[in-house]
């Protein structure tokens, strides 16, 4: 072994080596660490919940859509996808060898544009068209 190399390993040998137990005469008082002072929130959150945003908050439908949701006029886009999927599997409308694929009945061709058959992540774009801007 070469003179660098058992260097390298002397150091690691008093590195790894156990520790030394502490001896009687050489007592240190440990300090106790000042505790952190608590931090202020920023923003106080509420529990209670308020009005639903986003793709829950109620909005006007289309006539077509409103029917297929049992003649409301308003509902939330999560309410409508909800509704459809359960239509779908209460029909068993999924391709069997395609689970991506729904096969679309005569209720849902309405809803998408007379199309036979629609891919899963197709059904949120075709849904904006039954949910018209506010103007």
């Amino acid at each position: 072994m070469s003179f660098a190399a058992s260097r390298v390993f002397k150091a690691c040998r008093v590195l790894l080596a156990p520790a030394k137990p502490a001896t009687a005469s050489k007592t240190t008082v440990a300090k106790p660490k000042p505790k952190p002072k608590p931090k202020a929130k920023a923003k106080a959150t509420s529990t209670t919940p308020g009005p639903p945003r986003g793709i829950l908050k109620p909005n006007p439908v289309s006539p077509v859509l409103g029917d297929f949701l049992g003649g409301v006029p308003e509902s939330s886009r999560a309410e409508a996808v909800k509704k459809i999927w359960a239509h779908i599997k209460l029909h068993n409308l999924q391709n069997p060898t395609n689970k991506k694929e729904i096969i679309c009945d005569a209720k849902l061709k309405v809803l998408f544009d007379g199309r036979d058959k629609v891919g899963f992540l197709d059904i949120g774009k075709l849904l904006s068209a039954h949910f018209p801007k506010a103007d």
